[in-house]
């Protein structure tokens, strides 16, 4: 379990969080989105803003306390890492109101794309020496109709048995416990790996100082992250905890849902398994095809 003392420090991870928003598509879609969809919501969230302004009251010191605040998250490039832990739950609501399948929740800061592809059944790739109670994680993956889904990939990523995560913790090497695992022609994966462990978000920046001032807790629980896709198929991204877990009730990230809590079963050698299935939707240009 990690402590502040030995956390990557925000700056690090702020800044790898910023460089991999920036080279993905979903940095080219947000450059699409049109003038009038710009206006609505931005007009929203200012009255949103200004509302909060009226009903607390807040004074010219604490209007500056929060501007100084928000040029420390800019310069220390934690807006992916406050946006995510703070906003993308509910963004991730509101898409799943019009979707079915596999619960969905939300990215997260910490994805990287372009992992080591590996074809099921895979582990993924780690330390000689990882440390953390080794877990089999398997399952298969259909539409909704319950039909298997041939050319299923899961991209698969997590924090280590310290709460790390490689690419954002320069101790460990590039692509540690990431993995782009391909299922076979039925739809069916297994995958080794390991426990991962609860984490805290870096709380030596400015969103940091924010959850200290709020009195609140940084601490996410264990989770397995996952973006499962098929030809034909939309995609799905969500993460997997663990029952019994610490955390579960408080995750500063209001991203738990009771449908993606594992039970995993211990094997007799240390190992446990736990399997469980994903089902996605037919996208609309293959419903319209």
């Amino acid at each position: 379990m990690t402590d502040t003392q030995h956390s990557p420090t925000a700056a690090g991870s702020g800044a790898s969080a910023t460089e991999s928003f920036l080279t993905t598509e979903m940095y080219e879609a947000a450059r699409q989105v049109p003038p009038e969809r710009v206006d609505a919501v931005v007009r929203a969230v200012l009255d949103g803003v200004h509302a909060a302004i009226r009903e607390h009251k807040v004074t010219y010191p604490e209007f500056q306390a929060a501007k100084a605040w928000l040029i420390q998250v800019g310069e220390g490039g934690e807006w992916p890492l406050f946006l995510d832990v703070f906003v993308e739950h509910v963004v991730e609501e509101v898409q799943a109101e019009t979707q079915q399948g596999t619960k969905g929740t939300i990215l997260g800061p910490y994805y990287l794309p372009g992992q080591k592809r590996l074809t099921s059944p895979a582990t993924l790739p780690m330390r000689e020496d990882e440390t953390g109670r080794p877990l089999v994680f398997a399952g298969q993956v259909r539409d909704v109709d319950g039909n298997p889904a041939p050319g299923a990939e899961i991209d698969m990523w997590q924090a280590d048995a310290d709460g790390y995560y490689s690419g954002f913790a320069p101790h460990l090497p590039e692509g540690n416990l990431r993995g782009l695992v391909v299922a076979d022609d039925e739809g069916r994966f297994e995958i080794r790996t390991i426990q991962p462990a609860p984490y805290q978000i870096p709380t030596d920046g400015p969103t940091g100082k924010l959850i200290g001032a709020a009195g609140w807790h940084p601490w996410r629980p264990a989770h397995l992250h996952l973006i499962v896709s098929a030809p034909g198929h939309r995609a799905i991204t969500t993460q997997l905890y663990f029952r019994g877990g610490e955390w579960l009730d408080s995750d500063v990230a209001s991203a738990v849902k009771p449908e993606l809590v594992l039970d995993p079963q211990d094997q007799g050698d240390g190992t446990a398994r736990v399997e469980y299935d994903f089902v996605l939707e037919r996208d609309a240009g293959a419903r319209a095809a």
